[in-house]
């Protein structure tokens, strides 16, 4: 049998990283991969698919792991079922085997800069209006 995926897209958020109760580092994340098509009104539409990394890589990907970042995932389709509340659920998620950054990451500052101007509002300030 063969399962393999590869996987192209953005982080939809920065990642989660946690510990098993054995000690073992577990990441998740999300990326965002476009369809291949538009909409009927000419959009593109995406995917969001849940990842799971392991390991020494779920460390990696948490420090350099950022919202917005463009990923290449490798890893396998894993699919889990339980139960909640009475009703059976199924989670589909990858399981990544590797991880590798396209893009490069954005400084500290540039990140701090972008989330003060998020929501700001333009106010136009004419020469008459400086005290200088």
């Amino acid at each position: 049998m063969f399962n393999k995926i590869i996987l192209v897209g953005r982080l939809t958020r920065d990642p989660e990283l946690w510990h098993t109760p054995q000690g073992t580092p577990v990441a998740t994340i999300t990326i965002a991969t476009d369809r291949p098509y538009t909409s009927k009104e000419g959009e593109r539409e995406a995917d969001f698919v849940d990842v799971v990394v392991w390991n020494k890589l779920a460390e990696i990907v948490n420090e350099f792991g950022q919202k917005g970042r463009l990923v290449l995932i490798e890893g396998r389709l894993q699919i889990r079922s339980y139960e909640k509340e009475g009703q059976k659920r199924r989670v589909y998620e990858v399981v990544a085997s590797n991880v590798k950054f396209l893009d490069k990451p954005k400084r500290k500052e540039e990140l701090a800069v972008e989330d003060m101007l998020d929501g700001a509002v333009e106010i136009e300030i004419s020469d008459e209006d400086l005290p200088f």
